[in-house]
């Protein structure tokens, strides 16, 4: 297993098109580079926290009274998505992105 780990590690470091790659989705070390990850993954996390009650009462609200069935669905599903609560894999991947553009060179 060891030995496998350390082929794909090599594989990756070696090929050109995975660097490239990883070049491109890595945020840059720069205002709107941690501003987006703050703002994409803490800030609705937040969001939840501060306005849980109301933000399921909202959705089971109009779960309940609106007329198509599709957006019904939609509303039940806000709900139970802002029912589980703040989404502790939403921060842990931006605070590992935070730390990957502050580890940079």
């Amino acid at each position: 297993m060891k030995a496998r780990i350390e082929a794909v590690k090599h594989r990756i470091e070696n090929d050109p098109k995975m660097q490239e790659a990883i070049g491109r989705i890595k945020p840059k070390r720069t205002f709107w580079g941690i501003a987006g990850i703050v703002l994409f993954f803490f800030v609705p996390e937040l969001i939840t926290y501060i306005w849980q009650p109301e933000l399921v009462a909202w959705a089971h609200l109009h779960s309940i009274t609106e007329p198509l069935a599709l957006q019904r669905t939609l509303y039940t599903q806000l709900e139970k998505m802002f029912a589980d609560g703040v989404s502790w894999l939403n921060i842990g991947v931006g605070v590992l992105l935070l730390v990957w553009v502050w580890r940079s060179k």
